[in-house]
């Protein structure tokens, strides 16, 4: 919402320019609006948390950040949404026997501790009230049930990152778990042929083939990195002209 309402807003800004400026000073105005526009594409528009069969990308202003469910040892919520990833040791070890670790912070969710406390303040009251304004048994029975901890008596922004937070840890923690099967299966597979059950071709590969353990790549988006560099340029040309 914040890019659309910048966008029509810029557009504005330059038809109006177009049409009115004729001086040095107008030129300038445009190249800042160009520059601005840049930057509000880069924290509004490209953030993002993108979920797939095999992993999660966490895309912020300038880097994207991307991997497979088996590697996410944890998801919570600060300021910020938070991706916990721990990768390079043998599938199912404990974080603290893992080879790197890393926390990636996501500017696409935003909560406020302060908002959610406030909602769940609000539900608690309400839940009072409705105590108190029918008989005791009835009463109980209908405000005695946790609404201050229900996403739905919570604000819409703290109650979707609540959600979101819920919906990446249930991937993960199966990830997890798949990976820990497979990694017995192998050990299984290299036991001596007597002792080995039988098990069903390519079972021991199955969450290889999936990209589940997918170690953690950082790549820097050209296009972001285009996005301020080439206004910044024209600003710079543009002033020193």
């Amino acid at each position: 919402m914040v890019w659309v309402v910048w966008l029509l807003f810029a557009v504005g800004n330059w038809v109006d320019l177009a049409v009115q400026g004729r001086d040095h000073t107008s030129v300038v105005a445009a190249a800042v609006l160009l520059l601005a526009t840049g930057a509000a594409y880069v924290t509004a528009q490209r953030p993002r948390i993108i979920a797939d069969e095999a992993g999660v990308t966490v895309r912020n202003p300038l880097r994207d950040h991307r991997i497979g469910w088996a590697g996410v040892t944890e998801v919570d919520l600060v300021d910020l949404l938070r991706v916990h990833c721990a990768w390079g040791g043998p599938p199912g070890a404990a974080p603290a026997d893992r080879e790197h670790h890393k926390v990636i912070s996501a500017w696409a969710i935003h909560y406020s501790r302060r908002r959610q406390f406030a909602a769940e303040a609000k539900a608690r009251r309400g839940a009072r009230r409705s105590t108190s304004a029918f008989p005791v048994g009835f009463g109980r029975s209908y405000g005695g049930g946790t609404l201050a901890s229900d996403p739905a008596s919570a604000s819409s922004a703290e109650a979707e990152a609540e959600k979101i937070v819920k919906l990446l840890q249930e991937h993960a923690t199966a990830a997890r778990a798949e990976a820990v099967w497979a990694g017995g299966t192998v050990e299984i597979a290299g036991a001596p042929a007597e002792s080995a059950p039988e098990t069903a071709p390519g079972t021991a590969t199955a969450v290889a083939t999936t990209g589940w353990t997918e170690p953690l790549t950082t790549t820097w988006s050209r296009r972001a990195l285009l996005a301020l560099l080439i206004p910044a340029l024209i600003l710079l040309i543009v002033v020193l002209v």
